[in-house]
């Protein structure tokens, strides 16, 4: 497997850990519905991704399987989540989803990363529009978990 394929592989499996991670936390969570449907539709954005990078991969020799885009299997994952999730304590529990959030996002960003400068140096534009397409909403998943980190940290963390 050369390098590119090795980095859609590694980016498939981190968008589909990160789709689970942020539809268990959306689950443990759902009392505080913006957290909740914030991190639905933020699955939705990785289930996508998921779906692009399938179908990109297919030219590189890799069978990924394709993912149904209709978001259903998303709102399915969210129910059979809820079978296996505890509920989180709205203090430290949140802020570690989130904690764990941000850092899988940060890892897959940085594959984005390298994928994107792989494209370039190939002049690959399929692998370019797939980057440009995709990389923005990895880095708006981080910035969602740290603007939720820097405003909840403090309240979750010095009340009694």
């Amino acid at each position: 497997m050369n390098g590119v394929a090795h980095t859609l592989r590694a980016l498939y499996d981190g968008e589909q850990a990160l789709e689970r991670q942020l539809a268990a936390t959306a689950e443990r969570h759902r009392g505080d519905h913006e957290i909740h449907h914030a991190a639905i539709d933020l699955a939705r954005w990785s289930h996508d991704h998921r779906a692009r990078l399938a179908r990109t991969g297919r030219l590189y020799g890799l069978d990924l399987p394709v993912p149904l885009v209709d978001g259903k299997p998303v709102r399915r994952l969210v129910r059979d989540t809820a079978a296996r999730t505890r509920r989180a304590e709205p203090g430290p529990g949140l802020l570690d989803d989130l904690l764990e959030l941000h850092l899988a996002a940060t890892r897959t960003s940085l594959h984005w990363e390298m994928l994107a400068q792989a494209a370039q140096a190939a002049r690959d534009e399929r692998l370019l529009e797939l980057v440009i397409t995709c990389r923005p909403r990895t880095l708006r998943q981080i910035q969602w978990t740290r603007t939720l980190l820097k405003e909840l940290s403090p309240q979750l963390l010095t009340r009694d």
